[in-house]
């Protein structure tokens, strides 16, 4: 039997992380315009996966996940607060290019679409 526990608790996370960066909590500038498109959390809620997307430059991505990762222990103590979770789980922050893939692919077929006339 699965539990739809961490299930919760990882809407609540990125709940929580969403909450932080549109009220600005997160103060680092090299944290730019990014959208949560989830969050991931181990069965024993020990560990969360935070997945990131954001459009910009490959030195903006790497800007933004340095600025990520320096928030990390600011995160995970707002996080830990704001879901009243007995154990602290640890925040790791993943940049899921799924967005941009699909940008590309629907770049791709509006050109093809363009070419052929349909």
């Amino acid at each position: 039997m699965t539990s739809i526990r961490p299930e919760r608790i990882a809407q609540e996370i990125q709940a929580a992380v969403a909450d932080l960066l549109i009220r600005g909590d997160i103060k680092d500038p090299r944290v730019g315009f990014i959208t949560l498109t989830g969050v991931k959390v181990s069965p024993d809620l020990s560990v969360a996966q935070v997945f990131y997307s954001m459009i910009g430059t490959d030195q903006q991505k790497a800007d933004t996940k340095a600025g990520l990762e320096a928030a990390k222990g600011f995160v995970r103590r707002a996080v830990t607060k704001r879901v009243k979770l007995r154990v602290s789980p640890e925040v790791f922050f993943t940049f899921d290019g799924s967005l941009e893939e699909g940008d590309k692919i629907e770049r791709l077929l509006k050109e093809v679409r363009n070419k052929e006339g349909w």
